[in-house]
């Protein structure tokens, strides 16, 4: 049963630090552009789009579904990144085991 205790421990130091970082990682931005740095997305850890700043010039009232693509494209980047961002961190908490429900 003294096994059972430390475990318990453990999980809460862990879950402590998980809350922790992931307060950490809200802060923490990645940015994305398309369009050759016409479109930038900046996103946070928490993935969210903190910001989208379009160049005037990719503006084109003829051709609206350029801009649109631009857009998407930019920011799904930016959410890989930060997705990728929060599973290394989240790696680097867990010593790189596979805990599922934590990503």
């Amino acid at each position: 049963m003294k096994g059972m205790g430390n475990m318990m421990k453990q999980a809460q130091k862990l879950q402590a630090k998980m809350m922790k970082m992931q307060e950490e990682l809200g802060s923490q931005t990645v940015e994305a552009t398309s369009g050759g740095g016409m479109v930038k997305v900046v996103a946070n850890g928490k993935q969210q789009i903190a910001s989208i700043q379009i160049e005037k010039e990719v503006v084109d009232p003829d051709d609206i579904e350029m801009l649109q693509d631009l857009v998407l494209s930019a920011i799904n980047e930016a959410l890989s990144k930060s997705q990728e961002m929060v599973s290394s961190e989240m790696s680097k908490l867990t010593g790189g085991m596979n805990i599922p429900g934590l990503m």
